[in-house]
């Protein structure tokens, strides 16, 4: 070990500290020992620290709350959580915030000090596979994952930074801003990528559907289970599993689905034997979960439990400078698929792209660059200004509408150009059909302005 290397010891028992420092003297890193977590916090602020070692149950400040705040600032220091009152539920929350273990009281110090060593050993293992991946612009091109505006950036960061720590992720935004992109790019920029990556778009499974492909069900557990169906969860063990539109499942589904997250254990359908999961959990909405935990629509606590770090994508309006590489970049994957001489669109046609308001986001302007290709007659494309005339301020956002109300007027503008064929105008739009008719029937009662 090297004297670069600083572990912080937090425990207001001032023995402990005082028995870690004598029996690490002959181990060659510097120690410091703190009996209030909150000076110790500071400490770690203003000089950082390799590995942080501390107590649960501190006055003033508990070790879970410590490792909060530690969080908030450093995803990657790793946290041995030791404690005389140990529970299993305890233990869960201290994994799930990113602890690497959790040790009960009393333990033998010698013990402690191979835990020290094995967990700084996978540290410095971890930041030399870090540091031999392909940077994170080579990700991004593997990906899709086009722009490079202050508001994605932004989402890279994040995504690097979580890469060797298998943290849950929300991610939030508008519909077709590229949510399932980000989940793809956080599971295959990580440490586990070669594991599992699976998804499941829970706005399109029933409550029973979604139980048997979550948790697999066991032979005769219903009519029709003629054999054991091994879980998506269980699949997916080691890696990612991808939950999309998450705040679309009931409250039984829920209560169901926090188990399983908070446990890191699931039981098939008609079984009893606990099955053990490793799996970090990513989900997607484009609805405000803390408005419908508000309204009783979510439970807090799963969403606490999956919210350990929250990204949220930017609108197409709000990156407008990544319009033209986004535009260039469709170009270049229909060309290449339908076999078109394309040069790229006329310089109007890009000022009426770059200005339009783009209520479909990045899948509406992927969805505008296929067709307007897959319809060329000429090397240079034209668009039509009565598609984009809204962009002026005119049309169907004359009035300065709300987001809800500017999207319900687009789509359905979009469904009466397709004289109400629902699949033509999900197609168009890139939606599923199942999202098309929740929305339609969510704007039964959405009034138009005075």
């Amino acid at each position: 070990m090297s004297h670069d290397i600083c572990i912080h010891f937090i425990d207001d028992d001032p023995m402990a500290g005082d028995l870690f420092r004598r029996f690490s003297r002959d181990r060659d890193y510097t120690v410091k020992i703190f009996r209030e977590p909150v000076v110790a916090l500071d400490d770690i602020r203003e000089h950082g620290s390799q590995l942080i070692i501390t107590d649960l149950s501190m006055p003033g400040m508990s070790g879970l709350e410590l490792l909060e705040c530690i969080r908030q600032s450093d995803l990657e220091v790793p946290v041995i959580m030791i404690t005389g009152f140990s529970t299993e539920d305890n233990a869960i929350k201290a994994l799930r915030l990113g602890a690497a273990d959790f040790l009960k009281k009393p333990f033998d110090m010698d013990e402690l000090l191979e835990l020290v060593d094995t967990t700084l050993a996978k540290a410095q293992q971890r930041q030399i596979e870090k540091n031999n991946r392909p940077g994170l612009d080579v990700q991004q091109q593997q990906l899709g994952m086009v722009g490079q505006s202050q508001a994605i950036n932004k989402i890279y960061q994040i995504i690097h930074k979580i890469s060797d720590i298998r943290c849950n992720v929300i991610i939030e935004g508008e519909s077709g801003t590229g949510k399932e992109l980000v989940a793809h790019a956080i599971h295959n920029h990580s440490i586990f990528s070669d594991q599992p990556f699976i998804v499941i778009d829970c706005g399109s499974l029933t409550d029973s559907l979604l139980e048997s492909e979550l948790f697999g069900h066991e032979k005769g557990a219903f009519t029709g289970a003629n054999q054991v169906k091994h879980g998506l969860l269980e699949v997916a063990t080691g890696g990612t599993i991808f939950l999309d539109e998450i705040c679309n499942i009931s409250d039984a589904m829920q209560m169901k689905l926090m188990r399983a997250v908070q446990a890191q254990q699931i039981t098939r359908v008609g079984g009893v034997t606990p099955i053990d999961i490793d799996i970090r959990f990513v989900t997607a909405t484009n609805r405000n979960i803390e408005d419908m935990i508000e309204q009783g629509q979510f439970r807090h606590d799963l969403y606490h439990r999956l919210n350990v770090v929250n990204i949220t994508m930017p609108a197409l309006r709000d990156r407008r400078d990544d319009i033209v590489p986004l535009i260039n970049h469709f170009i270049h994957e229909f060309s290449s698929r339908y076999n078109r001489d394309i040069e790229g669109f006329d310089k109007t046609s890009i000022e009426l792209l770059t200005n339009y308001s783009w209520p479909g986001n990045i899948r509406e302007l992927r969805n505008l660059v296929e067709r307007y290709i897959a319809l060329a007659d000429s090397p240079v494309l034209h668009v039509d200004q009565d598609l984009m005339n809204n962009s002026a301020g005119q049309g169907i956002d004359a009035d300065a509408p709300t987001l809800e109300l500017l999207e319900k007027r687009y789509i359905m503008k979009i469904l009466d150009r397709c004289e109400g064929n629902r699949e033509q105008t999900a197609t168009i739009l890139g939606i599923n059909k199942s999202t098309l008719w929740r929305k339609l029937q969510s704007w039964q009662n959405l009034p138009e302005p005075e």
